[in-house]
């Protein structure tokens, strides 16, 4: 099932808000693996909620948040309490999806892939690559088969097995997608190379109409319209690196990314208007919320609100100013992991107090 939010900071080392954002989605130096293989599991801590979590998914009405040194726990009572699950790496996890109520499957450091068939009771490490420059930062799968990982550096890799065994391709999208053959993902390293395609990707992003996105550094945006068989880049209104791309109705989506920029297109990345934010922060995640309502968080306890459909926003700022990852509705609240762990956000509506979730 399509994911609620899938975008954001992705990997752990220099600073989510002041103590975990990833260097290398700002375009520093990317944390580096110790060459040593991880440990057997991953240590069960009774203050695991609170720790660095950095993605959120559901698995059916189960909510599954990930995190450093391998953390996964899950929470069966929408938010209100959670049980950390053992998991065989000690590597940071970045990002968690699910195809349906049973398969899920997380990636991050040292592109470690750990798999799931049972809501994530139990986890199977599947992929682990400790000589990689860079961590994996997010992962979907379009049925329980098809899957699709990115990461630093154009990290690109795919699996037609439910994610049992990966292979690594080359991401080298078409420059132009107003001309010229789309070239695939599987284009030879020479190609990528030469086009200069090593840039970060930080985030995918499934639409309902079966487009998938990715946001990148460096002004970077992508789109597939085969189920990431191949790629065009589109035009971008910024050079900054963007975190995150929110499909919405039809066409329309959100691109978000450093220093509170944000962009709305109506025509699948064709054309971009920017949006005024009135912040400075990097803004991590983003999910729908009911009656035309979307909801941006970031760095410094940022939540933007819109209740236009995402035209246009005002800011409830969070007063512990802890920075956000990652993001789910759940109930009438929203759910946001980060720099504090899991937290449970009400939101008080739009600038005439309409507005609420459920």
């Amino acid at each position: 099932m399509p994911r609620s939010v899938r975008s954001g900071v992705r990997a752990a080392g220099a600073g989510l808000g002041c103590a975990a954002v990833v260097a290398v989605l700002v375009g520093a130096a990317v944390a580096q693996s110790t060459g040593q293989q991880p440990a057997e599991q991953a240590e069960i801590a009774p203050l695991a909620s609170r720790s660095m979590l950095l993605g959120a998914a559901y698995a059916g009405r189960r909510i599954v948040v990930v995190g450093q040194r391998g953390d996964i726990l899950v929470s069966d009572d929408q938010g209100a309490s959670w049980r950390q699950v053992p998991v065989p790496t000690l590597s940071t996890l970045t990002a968690v999806t699910f195809a349906d109520p049973n398969h899920g499957w997380a990636v991050g450091h040292d592109q470690v892939i750990l798999r799931t068939e049972d809501a994530g009771d139990h986890w199977m490490r599947t992929h682990f690559n400790v000589a990689a420059e860079g961590p994996l930062l997010d992962v979907h799968f379009r049925d329980v088969d098809h899957g699709i990982a990115i990461g630093a550096y154009s990290a690109y890799l795919t699996s037609a097995d439910g994610g049992r065994s990966w292979q690594s391709q080359n991401f080298a999208p078409v420059a132009n997608p107003a001309g010229g053959k789309v070239r695939a993902a599987t284009a030879s390293a020479d190609a990528a190379e030469d086009e200069g395609m090593q840039y970060h990707l930080n985030a995918l992003a499934d639409a309902s109409n079966g487009k998938l996105y990715i946001a990148a550094e460096a002004g970077h945006l992508y789109r597939s319209d085969d189920g990431g068989a191949t790629w065009v880049t589109l035009p971008s209104p910024y050079e900054g690196s963007f975190f995150g791309v929110l499909p919405l109705d039809g066409d329309a989506l959100l691109a978000f990314g450093l220093r509170g920029h944000l962009y709305r297109s109506d025509n699948a990345g064709a054309a971009w208007t920017e949006i005024a934010t009135g912040v400075q922060s990097m803004l991590t995640s983003a999910v729908r919320l009911p009656r035309d309502g979307v909801a941006v968080t970031g760095l410094a306890g940022i939540v933007l609100v819109s209740a236009d459909g995402g035209r246009s926003f005002h800011l409830e700022r969070q007063p512990d100013r802890k920075g956000m990852s990652d993001a789910l509705v759940v109930g009438d609240r929203l759910l946001t992991v980060g720099e504090n762990g899991v937290k449970l956000l009400a939101l008080t509506g739009d600038s005439n107090g309409e507005h609420q979730p459920h």
